[in-house]
C-alpha cells in the first residue's frame, strides 16, 4: 500500500504533516511512503532526511496524487486535485467539512474515502489523534509570547532599586485546550492571570494553573458532548459583555480562544469593550479565522484601535512549525497505525469503529457522515 505525502501549497504556513521519524516508523510497518521532493523544507526536514527514514521521493505531484492509495496532508487540498486521486483512496488532512460543501461533494463524485482531523471524536482512545487539540495547546503559547512581544511594559513583577514593578495583567477568554495552555504560559512569564468561560466547571482547573476564574452570572449555561461551549442567548451574551469589560478595562492583554464547533466563532468582544482598555494594552484574537471573537478584528493583520493593539494573525501554530510539525505528524501516525494490519500490511477500514464513524466523510461515493448530513438538512 502506497502512502503519498503531497508538499503543502500555502505559503505561510510552515507546518508539515509527516516528520522523517514519523515516516520511519510506517516504513517498519511495511508501508511504501512516497513523499513529494521539498515536502518538509518548511519545517527544516530535507530530501535527505526522508531517504534515509524509507521513503522514495517523488518529483511529480501528479504521478504521486494518482499512485497513492493514502494521502497524508495538513491543509485541505484544492478542489482541482481532487479528480487527480485514486478512486478509493483514502484521504486525511484538515477538511473543515461543515463549511467546504463543494469540497466534500468532490470528494464523494470521486469516490474518495475523506478523513476529516477536525472530526476525530473525543474518547479517550482517539486522544492520541487528536490534532485540534495538539495545535490550540501550542496556539495558545504562541498567542502569549506575541502578545508580550508586543506590549510596551513587561509581564513579571520586578523588584528594582528604582522601584517595583507590578506584574502585567492578562486576561484569557475561554478556557479550552489553546486558553489552558495561554494561562500556564503567562503565569510562567510572571504575569497575574485572570480567565472566563462559559462553563463554569472548568474554574477548578483556572485556578490550578495559578489563575484567578472570573465568574460571570449568565443563568444556565453548559457545554456540548464534544466538550465545546453552547451557544448563548441575546440577554446571557449581553451579560457576559458587561462583566469581562470591567476585567478588560484593567487588563494589559486580552487573549479570546472562544470558538463554536461547525459554526461561525462568536462575536463576543465589542467595539466599545475595546475603547475601555488603556492605550499601549495588546489584544490576540485566536479565533480571526473562523470569523472572529473580537469586532473589528481582521484575518493576518495587526490594527490598532485607540492605542490597543489587535492582533488577529492566522495559523497560530505555524509560527512554531518544527513542534507544530512533530505534534500533528505524530497525531496522523497514530491514526494510521491505529487502523493498520502488519500482516497484510494495509489500512483497514470498518465503519462501525468508533473513531472512523466520528471522522470518515466521504465513503463510497456517498457522504456519509451524520453530522455532516443533519449540518446539510438543517441549512435548508
Amino acid at each position: 500500500m502506497i502512502i503519498g505525502i503531497p508538499k503543502e501549497l500555502n505559503p505561510s504556513d510552515r507546518r508539515v504533516p509527516l516528520i522523517p521519524d514519523s515516516v520511519k516508523k510506517l516504513v517498519q510497518q511495511g508501508a511504501d511512503v512516497h513523499i513529494e521532493t521539498g515536502m518538509g523544507e518548511a519545517s527544516g526536514f530535507s530530501d535527505q532526511d526522508y531517504g534515509e527514514a524509507g521513503a522514495s521521493i517523488q518529483r511529480q505531484r501528479k504521478e504521486l496524487l494518482n499512485q497513492a492509495d493514502i494521502i497524508l496532508r495538513l491543509n485541505k487540498p484544492p478542489l482541482q486535485e481532487i479528480s487527480q486521486l485514486k478512486s478509493g483512496c483514502i484521504h486525511i488532512s484538515y477538511l473543515d467539512p461543515f463549511n467546504e460543501q463543494q469540497l466534500v461533494d468532490r470528494f464523494t463524485k470521486a469516490n474518495v474515502t475523506a478523513l476529516s482531523m477536525e472530526m476525530i471524536p473525543r474518547i479517550s482512545r482517539a486522544q492520541k489523534m487528536d490534532a485540534l487539540s495538539s495545535q490550540a495547546n501550542l496556539g495558545g503559547y504562541v498567542a502569549v509570547i506575541l502578545a508580550a512581544d508586543r506590549l510596551d511594559i513587561i509581564l513579571p513583577m520586578m523588584m528594582t532599586p528604582a522601584g517595583t514593578i507590578s506584574p502585567a495583567r492578562v486576561f484569557i477568554i475561554g478556557v479550552g485546550v489553546a486558553g489552558l495552555q495561554a494561562i500556564a504560559t503567562a503565569k510562567r512569564l510572571g504575569a497575574r492571570v485572570e480567565a472566563f468561560d462559559t462553563r463554569p466547571v472548568v474554574a477548578e482547573q483556572v485556578e490550578s494553573l495559578g489563575a484567578k476564574f472570573v465568574h460571570i452570572d449568565l443563568g444556565e449555561t453548559g457545554e456540548t458532548e464534544e466538550g465545546y461551549a453552547k451557544q448563548l442567548t441575546a440577554e446571557q451574551l449581553e451579560l457576559q459583555r458587561l462583566g469581562m469589560k470591567k476585567v478588560m478595562s484593567q487588563s494589559d492583554i486580552v487573549i479570546t480562544t472562544a470558538q463554536l464547533f461547525g459554526r461561525p466563532a462568536p462575536r463576543i468582544v465589542t467595539a466599545d469593550m475595546v475603547e475601555a482598555m488603556k492605550p499601549g494594552s495588546v489584544i490576540v484574537d485566536m479565533a480571526v479565522e473562523t470569523g472572529g471573537n473580537v469586532e473589528g478584528s481582521k484575518l493576518d493583520e495587526e490594527i490598532e484601535i485607540g492605542g490597543v493593539r489587535l492582533i488577529g494573525l492566522g495559523t497560530l501554530p505555524s509560527r512554531v512549525c518544527k513542534h507544530a510539525s512533530q505534534m500533528y505528524s505524530a497525531n496522523l501516525l497514530s491514526l494510521v497505525l491505529d487502523f493498520w494490519n502488519a500482516e497484510s500490511k494495509s489500512f483497514e477500514f470498518n465503519l462501525d469503529d468508533d473513531i472512523l464513524q466520528g471522522c470518515v466523510i466521504t465513503h463510497g461515493g456517498e457522504l456519509v457522515n451524520d453530522m455532516i448530513i443533519n449540518a446539510r438538512k438543517n441549512a435548508k
